[in-house]
């Protein structure tokens, strides 16, 4: 049978998703590792979360059962705990949040007593933050954390900054769009318009829904928007904040639970507003934020500095010096 380091089992389930198996995978080349990545078949649409868990949990194990049947890898990494709920052998876990955090109540019912055994079990876990680790229990279990790399989308000379407000919102009530609409009319002046990206919905002064976005067209808005605002009910990570950063737009964003990995660094980098959901608290620090007498460039070249734990530099870094030989030598 032939051999390979490392098997990656994804889910592929979110752009998201796919993008940070992706950056994992490319990480793990780039360190020398012979890496394989395998993804469950996307299952059908069912109505609660906890069945929604189980298909892509079992899509999970059959991807993973078929790549251990043609290959024998020296190391498993799953990403995601729930590719890991069913696995056919122990892996490390790769996790931005756990169902112990995102999964409450009867959403969770059966998978957070598994992810508990999982995360016990398994040889090594690589959290995307600290924080999630804490939320997950903080388990014994040897933990090597490797953020999401995030790079600026285009280089050069950078566009006009001709937008005043971005906001993404696939997810309204966990997104806070109804927070973000309420201090946008507080803070919206004549002449500004808020783009809502990732929904569909009846365009309204000053409001234009842009629907679903490919990544590249909405990194595109982030490089043309002066700030880019979300008001979370809960965040796993806040991705799309590390890439407004990364693109130069001023991040506007309220405190959540979840791990929320930028939520430090916008709240002691001097980069970012943070304010409570009120419409008027937080439509005054978006206004201040549309209002920031700083140069672009020079908020940009700050918002780079500040984000540089986050770089692919920085996490090629902790893949080749941390990651691979705890996966490829365990103690």
């Amino acid at each position: 049978m032939a051999s390979f380091d490392v098997l990656i089992v994804g889910l592929g389930a979110t752009h998201g998703l796919r993008a940070a198996e992706d950056e994992l995978t490319g990480a793990l080349r780039r360190a020398g590792a012979d890496v394989t990545l395998v993804r469950a078949q996307r299952p059908r649409e069912v109505r609660t979360l906890a069945l929604t868990d189980l298909l892509w949990a079992r899509a999970a194990r059959r991807a993973a059962v078929q790549a251990l049947a043609e290959a024998e890898p020296r190391a498993i990494v799953y990403s995601t705990t729930t590719a890991a709920l069913l696995w056919p052998q122990p892996g490390a876990i790769r996790f931005d949040a756990a169902a112990a955090g995102n999964r409450p109540g009867r959403h969770g019912v059966w998978q957070r007593p598994v992810e508990r055994r999982r995360l016990a079990e398994a040889p090594l876990l690589v959290p995307q933050d600290t924080a999630a680790l804490a939320e997950a229990g903080a388990p014994a279990t040897e933990a090597v954390v490797v953020p999401i790399p995030v790079e600026p989308s285009a280089h050069g000379v950078p566009g006009a900054r001709d937008l005043a407000a971005v906001t993404y919102s696939t997810n309204p009530y966990k997104k806070g769009l109804d927070r973000v609409l309420a201090a946008w009319d507080v803070a919206r002046r004549d002449g500004e318009e808020l783009i809502v990206a990732g929904l569909r919905g009846p365009d309204r002064e000053g409001v234009h829904y842009a629907g679903t976005l490919e990544h590249e067209a909405f990194r595109a808005l982030l490089r043309r928007a002066r700030v880019y605002v979300t008001a979370p009910r809960r965040e796993d990570y806040g991705i799309a904040q590390l890439e407004a950063l990364a693109d130069g737009a001023r991040v506007v964003t309220t405190p959540a639970p979840g791990p929320y990995a930028a939520l430090p660094l916008l709240r002691d980098g001097g980069v970012g507003w943070v304010a409570e959901p009120g419409a008027d608290t937080l439509g005054a620090a978006l206004r201040a934020a549309l209002d920031d007498p700083r140069d672009d460039a020079a908020y940009a070249a700050r918002a780079l500095a500040a984000i540089a734990p986050f770089r692919r530099a920085a996490v090629d870094t902790t893949v080749a010096t941390e990651l691979l030989p705890r996966l490829l030598h365990p103690h």
